[in-house]
């Protein structure tokens, strides 16, 4: 073989092979930081069970909410359409935080009860993604998330 040839064959193999380490750690990457959105009902079903955080949606219960007298921990329980999840959070809650308002909170699984690091309450604004209005929809057959939907396929 010539030795250009080499050369430049050994070069596009350099070439190859860094490309594909490159594109493999940031795919791996991606998928450390992703967050899956579930229902309480998905997660009792087990389909949450391959990923260390995820994030939790619901609404939450009305009466369940604990405040602790000496410190920021906060217990409550999310329910959807079959299933409830209770949830420990210990920090300052949004303004917006209250029974039988939508909530999705990011966290992780300790038993039985989820333990988030993150709680996010829905606000007054009518925008909500597609994906996400789709699992409300689905998860809150009876709630207030369905009417929202009929509204915006509405002409």
């Amino acid at each position: 073989m010539n030795p250009t040839r080499k050369r430049r064959l050994t070069l596009v193999i350099v070439i190859a092979v860094a490309a594909a380490l490159a594109i493999g750690l940031g795919v791996y990457a991606l998928q450390q930081n992703m967050n899956y959105l579930f229902t309480p009902s998905q997660v009792q079903s087990g389909q949450a069970t391959p990923y260390k955080t995820f994030r939790l949606g619901g609404m939450v219960k009305a009466g369940s909410i604990q405040r602790s007298k000496d410190s920021l921990e906060v217990t409550f329980t999310v329910v959807d359409a079959s299933g409830a999840m209770p949830v420990e959070y210990t920090g300052i809650l949004p303004d917006l935080f209250r029974d039988n308002q939508s909530v999705i909170a990011t966290g992780h699984m300790d038993g039985a009860r989820f333990v988030a690091t993150e709680v996010l309450a829905k606000h007054d604004e009518t925008y909500m993604p597609k994906e996400l209005k789709d699992a409300m929809a689905k998860a809150h057959a009876d709630s207030k998330v369905k009417e929202a939907v009929a509204q915006d396929k509405s002409p």
